[in-house]
Order: C-alpha cells, then structure tokens, then sequence
C-alpha cells in the first residue's frame, strides 16, 4: 500500500495501512503466554485526554535507551521505519533485548505522539516487551536520549486490540502534549496464526532531566 502523509506529525501515515496484528507476530513461543492487561488499566470511559499535568514538551533528540522499572525492562533502543509493504517494521528478532522508535514521527518527550515498538518473544523465547502487560497506571517509563537528556512518562493506560479492530487515529493521533505509546503484540496466542492483536501502553511525560 502506498505512503500518505500523516496529519499528526508530518511523518508516513501508519493509521493509512492494515498494520495490526501482522508487526510483531511471532511463531517461536513454547513457554508460558505473556502477561496480559487488567481491565482495571484501560481507559475507564474509554476517552483519551490531554494530560493536564504533562511536563514541558522536549527539543527533538533522538531516543537510545528505555527503562521500565516495573517490569525489568531496560534495553537499548534503535531506529525502525515502514517495510517493503509499508508496514511499521520491528527491531531485530536476532536480538531480544532492543526496542525499536519509529522515526518518522516525533522523538520522545517532544510534542506529539512517539511510537516505541518491541517484540513480545522470539524463537529463542521471551523478549523485550514481553511483560508489557503486567503494568499498571502510574508506572515510570524512562527513556534516555541521544542529547544525554532523559524524558520520563507515567502510564495512563494499557489496552489490549483484536487486530481487526485496532484503533489506529486513537493510538497513532495528533496529541497536544508530549504522549509516548508502547506497543507490541498479545490479545492471545493461536498456533499457526500468532498473536490476535496488540498490547498497547499509553503514557504522557512528566518531566525530565536536561541533557549535560
């Protein structure tokens, strides 16, 4: 499918292509399914709104580490774009600990909506978004950037979508504030087919630490 630009950030417009389900979708998980979300963490009304306590928006700078303290993540981050099929593509399978920012939109901590992308597991077992799960609104997510500043976000929600009806202008929209998305796959696990749908976390910056 053809790239159309995004009305959010100037970037290729990810809510144009049938994405869902298909990005992170692997076939190599033998062990237990990943953690999924609480009802309890999703939106209570189902509405997103700005957060009025959102720190300052940050100068753009390009993401290279995340750390999320609850779950025991802390990986290293890389620059990931659209496929051949115009698809949000994925970091490494090869590597299981690495996160992946999508670099046609914002950088973290900027305004706007940021997308960070990760594999739920592998061949070779778990991987790094693979508790995403198991959060819980008010959690930190760290994330430190190229300029040696960090931007830190707390969860406001975490969503599970079948994959026929995943909610592209929700995750991917225009923000007013400096918003933050996770995003990897879950929703439950068919043999043959892979994951159902995806994971999705939704945070909002609250402050951060100035680069050196």
């Amino acid at each position: 499918m053809s790239a159309r630009r995004s009305p959010w950030s100037g970037a290729v417009a990810l809510a144009a292509m049938v994405v869902v389900g298909a990005w992170l979708v692997q076939d190599g998980s033998r062990g237990a399914p990943p953690p999924a979300p609480s009802p309890a963490e999703g939106f209570a009304d189902g509405a997103i709104r700005p957060a009025a306590l959102s720190g300052t928006p940050m100068a753009a700078s390009v993401p290279v580490r995340i750390s999320i303290p609850a779950i025991g993540v802390n990986a290293p981050v890389t620059k990931v774009g659209l496929d051949g099929g115009g698809h949000l593509a994925t970091p490494s399978d090869r590597e299981r600990n690495l996160a992946g920012w999508y670099q046609g939109g914002v950088t973290p901590g900027q305004r706007g909506t940021a997308l960070v992308v990760g594999h739920v597991d592998t061949a070779s077992g778990p991987a790094v978004f693979y508790g995403l799960g198991a959060l819980h609104r008010g959690d930190r997510i760290d994330i430190a950037r190229a300029d040696g500043g960090t931007a830190w976000f707390m969860v406001d929600a975490i969503e599970v979508y079948d994959k026929s009806a995943f909610p592209d202008h929700r995750v991917y929209g225009r923000s007013p504030d400096p918003q933050l998305r996770l995003i990897t796959c879950g929703g439950g696990y068919r043999k043959g087919q892979g994951y159902r749908g995806n994971v999705v976390v939704y945070a909002h910056l609250t402050g951060h630490r100035a680069a050196a």
